[in-house]
């Protein structure tokens, strides 16, 4: 069964979201600093795969995962096109969804929406 995100788990959720880990090594001049998307995409991708790792994915539907994925792969650009179905779906999305919004990223950024 999935872990159930608590305090301390939000808590770290948010400190790796909000920058806790390093995007990139500083820009040489020749190269243009990264985005402010880029660095969000970068940081909640990081902050994702922690995810997986706390909560697990025994849980999660395939079809979660794989719009997930295709949501990082366009850098974090694909519109909102994953659903949580399940509780532990629900946990995962309600864990990133905080932490992405205490790091100052939109809610718009996010890829979760449930459409009829």
């Amino acid at each position: 069964m999935g872990m159930r995100c608590g305090p301390s788990m939000a808590a770290a959720f948010l400190a790796l979201f909000a920058g806790g880990l390093p995007v990139r090594a500083a820009a040489a001049p020749d190269q243009q600093a990264p985005s402010w998307s880029e660095v969000k995409c970068a940081r909640y991708t990081e902050a994702w795969n922690s995810a997986l790792i706390q909560f697990g994915r025994q849980d999660l539907s395939r079809d979660f995962l794989e719009r997930h994925a295709a949501f990082l792969a366009s850098g974090c650009r694909a519109g909102r096109d994953v659903c949580p179905r399940s509780q532990a779906e629900l946990d995962l999305a309600n864990a990133m969804s905080i932490a992405a919004m205490n790091a100052g990223a939109a809610s718009s950024f996010l890829p979760f929406a449930c459409r009829r």
